[in-house]
């Protein structure tokens, strides 16, 4: 009797198997998820910018008032005269020269804006074997036919 029960334990640790089947796929549906991607995008504008004055207005101009101031009085009122004219001269040089001129040149300015796309992150599939319907949710669509693996359960 004892020999009886260890060969009926074998045999039935025996006959616990797996087998491979495979189950007919009736539908597949995409599951989608919106996703923020960051991404760069960047815009072209023209902007006006002021230049800078040579400065050769103001020189021209103080040489010229000190020229003129120089030969007008004598002694030391003719220091006074030519430090006026020099003074005067620079002003007055400037002014005639006028505003700096303005160039428009092309800026770009770049900014990180987050988009959403759709992903898919798998598939809802239900399937048929053995006359029942089972659902399951798989990484990738798995096509017309499902591989299973079948494993008896004891009673």
């Amino acid at each position: 009797m004892k020999k009886s029960i260890a060969a009926l334990a074998l045999i039935s640790l025996g006959t616990i198997t797996s087998a491979q089947e495979v189950g007919r796929v009736i539908s597949s549906v995409q599951v989608i998820q919106q996703v923020s991607v960051p991404r760069q995008v960047c815009t072209q504008e023209q902007v006006a910018v002021q230049q800078n004055k040579s400065g050769a207005g103001a020189a021209m101009g103080a040489i010229a008032g000190g020229v003129l101031g120089n030969q007008i009085g004598g002694g030391s009122g003719k220091a006074a005269a030519t430090a006026l004219g020099i003074f005067g001269g620079a002003i007055l040089g400037n002014n005639i020269e006028g505003a700096p001129t303005t160039q428009t040149q092309t800026v770009q300015n770049c900014m990180t804006q987050n988009v959403f796309e759709n992903r898919v992150m798998g598939y809802n599939v239900t399937y048929e074997f053995n006359g029942k319907q089972y659902n399951v949710q798989l990484p990738r669509d798995p096509g017309p036919t499902i591989k299973l693996n079948v494993t008896p359960a004891p009673y």
